[in-house]
């Protein structure tokens, strides 16, 4: 890549990877917010002058956007944008989108599995009773241009209100895509090429289907460099040391994670499910933990099957292990959980807050 210029704008949680970018030539562009604003009542106590969760919510909106337009102005408004030049983006970050069309750069869409929710079933009649030209335009499409089926694909949000108003008051763009920003009418005259979506899985997992729009390609699994999966630096130092000697040594974790590794090698012939929640409970999904860890508790039993819960950091589900932990034991310590984690059930269960990544790569090991 030494003959173009990368940039990887992303949220500022993400920041163990910059330093591996660094070393392949990737410049990394932090965005303050975080990936997920957590869900929580939309009124406070009665009297209370703080702001409901809405009005926060669209405030740290507005101040998100601000940002990622500022990091690509930084990239595109400096220099004149030049031929090959493209903006990649994931399904969650259609500011991209957006920005592409202000530099006048070309966006491409890349994400590791299929689009995670579809338009609402009547999302086409009120489209075609909102914008009826528009309709008639993207349905019309000549092959190869832009057409309905990008819009059904993955395209329907960026026709909501919210980006509307982005658009218009702060891009200075047309309020709708693909519309002419003085005349609202279609841009009869130019139409833009169906955008390149590039799914990161196998046709051998997900089938391939005729209805997709023609841009897009499955490309096969995207895979990181092993040293990028870690977020606890001493264990990538002893996996390092450990893959220059070609050896496998007892424990290849830090001192830390050792009992992690402990209860990968134990119990093998029991099956061993890793159960990690992502963002689930920041965004509210995950209403009773307690009641959460009662099913896995129920299923180690009676399936004899083994777990490891990655808590993601999420406050209400690490205090119902924490819970867990102390009826269990009266001696556990809150600090051995974000130390070492802890294991529960009888010794069915691993949770742990996610001091390292690279758990899957001690299973294979471990199985050997």
């Amino acid at each position: 890549m030494k003959d173009y210029g990368v940039f990887f704008v992303t949220h500022s949680a993400h920041q163990s990877l910059s330093a591996h970018l660094a070393k392949s030539g990737v410049t990394y562009v932090l965005i303050s917010s975080p990936p997920v604003l957590a869900v929580r009542e939309d009124s406070g106590p009665a009297g209370s002058s703080e702001p409901s969760f809405s009005l926060q919510k669209r405030n740290f909106t507005d101040a998100h956007r601000q940002e990622c337009l500022s990091a690509v102005e930084s990239i595109f408004g400096v220099e004149e944008v030049i031929a090959g030049d493209f903006i990649l983006i994931n399904f969650f970050a259609l500011e991209g989108w957006n920005l592409a069309e202000l530099f006048q750069v070309r966006c491409v869409v890349a994400a590791p599995y299929v689009v995670p929710y579809s338009a609402p079933s009547s999302f086409e009649r009120h489209f075609r009773k909102e914008f009826p030209l528009l309709y008639d335009y993207l349905q019309e499409a000549p092959s190869g241009k832009v057409c309905w089926k990008d819009v059904m694909h993955w395209m329907w949000p960026l026709f909501s209100e919210s980006w509307g108003y982005w658009r218009s008051d702060v891009l200075h763009l047309s309020s709708i895509p693909f519309t002419d920003p003085v005349t609202s009418l279609p841009k009869w005259h130019e139409r833009d090429p169906s955008p390149l979506l590039l799914y990161g899985f196998s046709e051998d997992i997900v089938e391939h289907p005729d209805y997709w729009p023609s841009n897009v390609r499955v490309c096969g699994f995207w895979f990181i460099p092993i040293e990028w999966q870690f977020s606890c630096q001493q264990c990538l130092q002893v996996a390092a040391l450990d893959s220059e000697a070609h050896s496998k040594t007892e424990y290849p974790t830090c001192s830390v994670h050792v009992q992690l590794h402990s209860f990968l090698r134990t119990e093998t012939s029991m099956p061993l499910v890793f159960v990690g929640l992502s963002s689930i409970g920041s965004m509210g999904f995950m209403q009773n933990p307690r009641a959460f860890l009662a099913v896995l508790q129920i299923v180690a039993r009676i399936k004899n099957y083994r777990f490891i819960l990655f808590t993601a950091g999420h406050e209400p589900l690490q205090a119902a292990v924490l819970a867990a932990a102390t009826e269990e034991s009266s001696s556990f310590s809150q600090r051995q959980f974000g130390e070492d984690g802890i294991i529960l059930f009888n010794g069915r269960v691993f949770c742990f807050t996610g001091c390292s990544s690279s758990w899957g790569k001690w299973v294979n090991r471990s199985s050997t």
